[in-house]
């Protein structure tokens, strides 16, 4: 544990607290309000956390594809580098064909980076709508339950 003077919670073992005791619902259940459903207002924000860990999960898998993904362009890319190195070594006699095979693989290599940087756009575009799909969702959802406790 350590000794942080500008953390007055650096000092306290939260290990000693049984937070499973700890039930907000129960708390807040006993409170009485006239004209206000804390049991609603409770469900309410347990959709909330339901759809932000929701969106947070499809936005880390998201991410996740898209490193493997990016480790394995990076893997088809050494391949290729590698064969293409064996291939210019093997035909260095001509100077001319040397320079028109070079022409053409620094072709290829350039449209298969964008067709790569394309591809991961386009999943980091995707796993961003999806999550916030989930999200636009649950306001939508919100507010029809606001507007109906308003109603009431």
């Amino acid at each position: 544990m350590s000794t942080n003077p500008f953390n007055p919670f650096s000092n306290v073992d939260f290990s000693k607290f049984d937070l499973s005791k700890f039930d907000m619902t129960k708390m807040m259940g006993d409170v009485k309000i006239p004209g206000f459903d804390m049991e609603a207002v409770m469900t309410a924000q347990r959709k909330n956390i339901e759809a932000l860990t929701t969106a947070n999960q499809m936005a880390v898998q998201g991410m996740q594809a898209v490193a493997q993904r990016q480790a394995e362009i990076l893997s088809q890319a050494m391949s290729e580098v590698s064969a293409i190195a064996q291939q210019l070594a093997s035909s260095a006699s001509n100077p001319q064909e040397m320079t028109t095979k070079q022409a053409e693989l620094a072709r290829k290599g350039f449209e298969q980076a964008l067709s790569n940087m394309r591809e991961l756009a386009e999943m980091v575009s995707k796993s961003n709508t999806d999550a916030f799909a989930v999200i636009n969702k649950r306001v939508t959802e919100s507010l029809q339950e606001l507007k109906g406790l308003v109603v009431k």
